[in-house]
């Protein structure tokens, strides 16, 4: 089984790449330490206050595959810095 997120986040304290670069970087890397899951941008890289970010997993549990991407997401949305606009999940058999 294969799930996915697609995550719209605005950055409103960014006042250019270099600060929202850092704010990325740390969700990556926290979504990849404490989650089985490829994380990455998928859009918007080139705008300070915006971007969009893509999680996949695979798991043979729906369960299990359900939890981790709501973890996950709500990792996101509650780290500092950040606004979720918008968090699309999509799970495949």
């Amino acid at each position: 089984m294969l799930a996915g997120a697609r995550i719209e986040l605005f950055l409103p304290a960014c006042r250019n790449l270099k600060e929202k670069r850092a704010i990325v970087k740390s969700i990556l890397g926290k979504l990849r330490s404490r989650f089985n899951v490829s994380a990455a941008e998928l859009a918007c890289q080139e705008q300070w206050q915006r971007t969009v970010l893509g999680i996949a997993a695979v798991a043979n549990e729906w369960s299990f595959l359900q939890e981790q991407i709501q973890a996950a997401v709500r990792l996101v949305e509650n780290h500092p810095g950040v606004e979720l606009i918008r968090a699309d999940t999509e799970y495949y058999d």
